[in-house]
This record gives C-alpha cells, sequence and structure tokens, in this order.
C-alpha cells in the first residue's frame, strides 16, 4: 500500500465513523446545545463540511465543480467556521447537512485517490486563507484525518448527551 491509498483507508475510516454516530442522533436533537459542551450536532455536522472542503479539496485541487451548486459554502463559512454554534439554530435541516456531508466527504476521497505519492509533496494550492497546519498535500490530508477525529470524538459526547451512550457492539465477559 502506497501513502496514497493508506491517506484514503484512513480517511475513509474517519467518515465512516463520523458518519455512524450522526446517523445514530435523532434530528430533534440536533440543535441542542449543552451547556458542558457549548457546541451541537448540526454545527459540528456544518463544520466538518466546510473543515473537509478546505483540508481535503480546495488545498489539494483548488475549488471542484459541482460542490458550489449543491452546497451553500458561503453561507456555511459564516455559519460553521468561528460563529458560535448559537448563530447556526434553525438554519439548517439534518437531513440536508447529512447529504452535503456526504457528496463533500465523496469529493474529498476522489481527490485524494486521484493522487500519486509525488503529489503528496507537492506544495497546497493557494487559497484566501491560508492552511492553519500544512505546508504540503500530505500534510493537509494528514490534519483532515486528525481534525475529523476529534470532531468526530465531539460528536460522541454530545450523542452521549442529547440522546445515549453509542453501542459500540462490545461483549464485555460476564
Amino acid at each position: 500500500m502506497n501513502e496514497v491509498e493508506v491517506l484514503a483507508k484512513q480517511t475513509e475510516e474517519a467518515y465512516a465513523w463520523t458518519n455512524t454516530l450522526l446517523h445514530s442522533i435523532p434530528y430533534e436533537t440536533w440543535d441542542q446545545i449543552p451547556s458542558v459542551v457549548d457546541t451541537s450536532v448540526t454545527w459540528q455536522a456544518g463544520h466538518l463540511i466546510m473543515s473537509i472542503f478546505f483540508h481535503s479539496i480546495i488545498t489539494i485541487t483548488g475549488h471542484p465543480a459541482g460542490v458550489h451548486q449543491q452546497v451553500p459554502l458561503r453561507d456555511y463559512a459564516a455559519l460553521f467556521t468561528s460563529a458560535p454554534p448559537q448563530q447556526s439554530l434553525g438554519k439548517t435541516k439534518p437531513e440536508t447537512l447529512q447529504t452535503q456531508l456526504q457528496l463533500v466527504e465523496q469529493t474529498s476521497l476522489r481527490v485524494i485517490n486521484g493522487l500519486t505519492p509525488d503529489d503528496l509533496q507537492r506544495p497546497l494550492e493557494p487559497t484566501q486563507v491560508p492552511h492553519p497546519i500544512a505546508k504540503t498535500k500530505f500534510e493537509a490530508l494528514n490534519w483532515n484525518i486528525s481534525h475529523t477525529m476529534w470532531h468526530c470524538g465531539q460528536l460522541g459526547l454530545l450523542k452521549r448527551i442529547v440522546h445515549e451512550r453509542f453501542d459500540f457492539g462490545l461483549k464485555l465477559p460476564d
């Protein structure tokens, strides 16, 4: 397995965990903002749309065709990057965010799978906002995995607070 294949597999797994958690949280709880974490499932899903788009798409290949027509990225940038979660309340529907997140994830995986190992050491595509962590495409994709899993952990906490503990299917010995 080469570096591109490893990054693609790890990215796919991070997205799968995120989607597993999101699909297990009832839509009616998505806008709840527990005081102990000051975030919501809505904000987390919207933030993941924006971060995956930035870290694994536009910094890697530039703006892809199609995503802008299906995801209101400018609106979401205002709601889900540095704005407080309270600002996003009632502005989106969970079903829409899930569909848009999956579109961005699929686009991300196509971008990653279209790279060569040599591409990974190339500098990032220029963006209006410099990448906060990465200088190379490898670094940006590696950060995307870490960042996605960080937010996956936050979704796990939110699920436990607003709904119930996530059942990983673990069987404890009697």
